[in-house]
Parts: structure tokens; sequence; C-alpha cells
């Protein structure tokens, strides 16, 4: 069967009304910078370099370097206490929280809490705490088991911790679609929005797998580079050599609000979420569908829900792995889709792969983009593969001239998400 040209105008279901969400804050948490400002001048190359140190953890591995957040210390920001019933994800994902909230100009005194949510992805949750109860049991004993594993390890962990440090009462809503779980949050909050579940959500991703066990498995997968001596430039999206991603840690959320919530009290909007796709490959638990047609689906179905067809789009966040087969799918069938025109660019060589929040994060740089008007460069792009059919933006970040950008997700499973964002 041909697929079908690039998208045109239509409704993602007959006399559906287009409705778009406002984005009225921002929370980042990565390797490239703590703070929105720090993150994207950082993921822009005009900030501090991300730390993508040797960890000692991982030593003997093929891959023993991953991409840290080294300027958030959550023990001084969020006290000794509030770090007893939370692995390191969820203390990101609060410390992201409390930025995005103040972003937006949130607070008890303004909201009612029973009408705020909060909806966080997280492919793994507290993996590094049970990998570390795994070892206690085994050479110390069951009686020296913590019995905060279950609240520590589990994948709702950072959308709990969340809701608890806010002091929210409406849902709270834990995704797990491996590494599209924070694209798939920001749609659920956007669905939930224009469903009238609530007036606000804070919506994102957030991760930390610092984990002897995962990457030893991830070698065996040859899903990560094993670029050891140069670990700053191993992950390289898009390029010739590519030779898989480099794991990152971090949190990236977003405050979504209905937009006459948001014009009632007077809040300044970022730019706003006007549709939302997702879909399942249904192909493999481990690779995507070879020919694209699961993210395509989801793509479509995110311009079908904003009105929106292809000439709108002037920027892809693309998914873009550094992995070979992933890259040449998701570049070609954004060239199906959308055709040759949008600025293409993969933000993960600043920022690390961070698995479940990876959506969370480049959501928030991708509102940013249409805010600056200025797409982030796709780090150590050095030889462009001459079998990419797009345009990607190379080591330096490209002004443009664009109203509508698109953030694609895929997730071991088959999992695929898809955003598109609109300029306030």
């Amino acid at each position: 069967m041909t697929p079908p040209g690039p998208a045109t105008h239509r409704p993602a279901r007959p006399g559906a009304e287009p409705y778009a969400a406002a984005v009225t804050g921002i929370g980042l948490v990565t390797a490239a910078g703590t703070g929105t400002d720090a993150a994207w001048r950082g993921v822009c190359g005009t900030g501090a370099a991300p730390s993508v140190p040797h960890l000692d953890e991982l030593a003997g591995l093929p891959c023993d370097f991953m991409y840290t957040v080294t300027d958030a210390d959550p023990r001084a920001v969020l006290g000794v206490a509030a770090l007893r019933l939370m692995d390191r994800f969820s203390q990101l994902a609060v410390i992201a929280a409390r930025e995005a909230v103040a972003d937006a100009g949130l607070g008890p005194s303004v909201w009612d809490g029973a009408r705020v949510a909060v909806v966080i992805g997280s492919a793994h949750g507290g993996l590094p705490f049970y990998d570390e109860q795994h070892t206690t049991l085994t050479e110390r004993g069951a009686r020296r088991v913590s019995p905060k594993l279950a609240p520590l390890t589990v994948v709702n962990g950072a959308a709990s911790s969340v809701a608890m440090d806010l002091g929210v009462h409406g849902p709270s809503l834990a995704v797990s679609t491996a590494c599209s779980s924070g694209t798939v949050a920001i749609g659920t909050a956007h669905q939930m929005l224009r469903a009238g579940a609530c007036d606000v959500v804070v919506a994102g991703g957030a991760e930390s797998v610092l984990s002897r066990l995962l990457i030893a498995s991830a070698c065996q997968m040859r899903a990560v580079s094993t670029r050891r001596d140069d670990p700053q430039a191993a992950c390289r999206p898009f390029d010739t050599h590519r030779d898989g991603f480099v794991v990152g840690e971090g949190a990236g959320l977003l405050v979504l609000e209905r937009p006459e919530h948001a014009r009632a009290r007077g809040a300044a909007v970022r730019a706003h979420v006007a549709g939302y796709g997702a879909s399942s490959d249904a192909h493999s638990a481990v690779a995507p569908d070879p020919g694209g047609l699961g993210i395509e689906r989801a793509l479509r179905t995110a311009l079908g829900d904003a009105g929106l067809g292809a000439v709108d789009v002037g920027h892809v966040n693309a998914h873009g792995t550094s992995t070979v087969a992933n890259d040449l799918i998701e570049a070609t069938m954004l060239r199906r889709v959308l055709g040759e025109h949008p600025l293409v660019t993969s933000t993960k060589a600043m920022t690390g792969h961070t698995l479940g929040a990876a959506g969370g994060i480049e959501a928030a740089l991708t509102v940013l983009a249409l805010q600056h008007q200025l797409v982030p460069p796709t780090g150590n792009l050095d030889a462009p593969d001459p079998a990419i059919p797009v345009e990607v933006v190379g080591k330096e970040a490209r002004t443009g001239v664009f109203d509508c950008a698109v953030k694609t997700s895929l997730g071991f499973g088959g999992h695929n998400a898809a955003l598109v964002l609109t300029r306030a």
C-alpha cells in the first residue's frame, strides 16, 4: 500500500473542534542546565557544556557514562526530611514542578486544589533504589530491606510527590509508555482540559536511572553508544557515525491551563498545545515499525486534532535517539508527512536520552523554540547521514519564522505520541 502524502487540513474526528491548551509555566532540570533559562542556553550551545562523566557505578561496562544533572541539589532545595520518601526521579520532578508553577504565577492563594491535576510520565520509576535494595537483600538478608521500597520505586512516585509538595487535590496520574511517557503525559493533560475535568494540569516527565543492571542490558541490546574515549561526542543524532544513545537524567514539566482560566487570571501564555495523537505499532517489543507507520499515525492524528496541516509546521523536535534505525525511520516518516520544509532537530546530544522524561523536556524546549523563533542545534552532527531526507539543523542554532512546531516520541513496545504546539 502506498503511504499517504503530506498531511492536509482535516479534523481528527468528524465535527471535532480544535482545542488549544495554554502553556503558562515551564520547569526544567537537565544535564544541559537546571532552570528554564540555563537549560535553554545549554541546549543552544551558549551555556555550560552538559556533564557526561564516566561513573564508578558503571565501571567495566561497555558504556560507563551518562548525562548527569550537576547543578541541582535536591537536599538543599527540598530538605532532608522530604527526601526520605522520594527517589531521585521524584526529587527532580518536584524541583521542576516548583519552577513551572512559579513561572505560571500559581500557588495555593490562586488555585482551587481540587481543579488542579498532575500527570507525570516515567519509564522506570525508582530503579536505582530497587537495585540498591536487591543488593541489600542478597548480601545482608531480608530483615535489612527498607520498608520504603514500594513508595520510592513505583512509577507514580513523581506524580504523587509533586501533588503532595504543591498541595493539590485533583487527579494525580502516572503515565508509563517507555520513552514516549512524557509526551503522552502532556497529551493526556490536554485531553483532560478539553474534557473540563480540571482547570490546570502540571504535566511532563521525570527520570533518573543510574542503574548498572539497566545499562548492562542496554549494552547487550546494542542500543547505547560505546564511544568511551569521548563521551561528550557519543550521542550524535542523524550523524553517519551514530552508534546508539547515551542515557540521561532529568525532568521537564509544563503548566497547562484551560485558555479561559489563563485569561481570567491574566496569565502570560508562552505557547499552546493545539493537538495530540498517539498510536501503537503492534510490531515489536524493542524495534520501531520499519515503515514508520505507527508514528505517522500519531502525527497525522495530532495535526488533525489541531486542525492544521503540513504547510503549517515550521519546526520538529524529533525523537532522534542517535540509533541507526530510529533516526532513519523517523526522518523518512517526517519527510513523507510534512515534506522537506520544517527545520528538524534532536536535542538529545545536549541532554542525553532521558527515557520517560524525554518528551516532557523536549516539549518544553519546543515551547521555547516557538517563543524565541530559534531552532536548537543538533549537537555532534559532524557528518550528516546522506540517507536522512529532512533538513536537520546542524551544530549551530538556526533562526526561523514559524508559528507551529511538532514534538514526536517513540517508545519501546511501539508506543508512539506526537504533540502540535503553536505560538502564543
